[in-house]
């Protein structure tokens, strides 16, 4: 196992897209939401609400494209929890990463890109917010219709609650990923590989990172 790390190819042309288009789309559906909702009223209400409906459609589509790109290219591997060095990784992020000498106990390739504790943050983002948001967004569009297709027993009260406690769920998880991304030492070193897609880390045993050729 080498120590010597190399530049490599993290994130596709594909990947870059989708997730500053991503963090765009859900900047703007919190603001705007957070607006319908009342927290704000830099927006006038009927604006909000139609800026909100339209980056939820487009941030699903975006979705949808992503979710078809992973399944192809066999990436949702990436997000596969694992528990190997998490106790490592917690201690790191909670009290080494404070010491100036300190070393990040996670070796990243460009196979293995995530560490334990942020599979766990993107699979309950996957798997518990984002559908959460999604379903009661959409029975919020629906309203009108819940009769027809027998859910005339649910409270737009209740649908609400569960829609702004995702949200507030999503405002969490994005807060801590921001904070996360600056914690790189250099500082700018996550930033700068999201909008490349370079950044030096340690080979995989059968791929060497795929050094040039830029796939997607």
């Amino acid at each position: 196992m080498t120590n010597e790390k190399i530049k490599t190819l993290i994130f596709t042309r594909f990947e870059r897209f989708w997730h500053w288009t991503q963090a765009l789309l859900i900047i703007g559906m919190m603001f705007t939401g957070f607006g319908v909702n009342g927290a704000h009223d830099l927006l006038p209400y009927e604006a909000a609400a139609i800026l909100h409906r339209t980056a939820a459609w487009a941030l699903m589509g975006l979705w949808v494209f992503a979710l078809f790109w992973m399944l192809i290219t066999g990436e949702w591997k990436q997000f596969i929890p694992t528990t190997e060095k998490i106790i490592e990784v917690a201690r790191y992020y909670s009290i080494d990463i404070f010491k100036a000498d300190a070393v990040h106990p996670y070796r990243k390739t460009r196979k293995y890109k995530h560490n334990p504790l942020q599979r766990i943050a993107y699979v309950g983002l996957m798997l518990l917010i984002m559908p959460m948001i999604w379903i009661s967004g959409l029975l919020y569009f629906f309203y009108n219709d819940w009769a027809v297709i027998g859910l005339q027993d649910l409270t737009l009260a209740n649908v609400a609650f569960v829609h702004v406690a995702a949200a507030f769920g999503m405002l969490i998880f994005f807060i801590s990923h921001v904070y996360m991304v600056f914690t790189a030492k250099p500082v700018t070193k996550y930033l700068k590989a999201m909008l490349s897609g370079y950044e030096y880390v340690y080979p995989d045993k059968a791929d060497q990172g795929r050094k040039s050729d830029e796939a997607g």
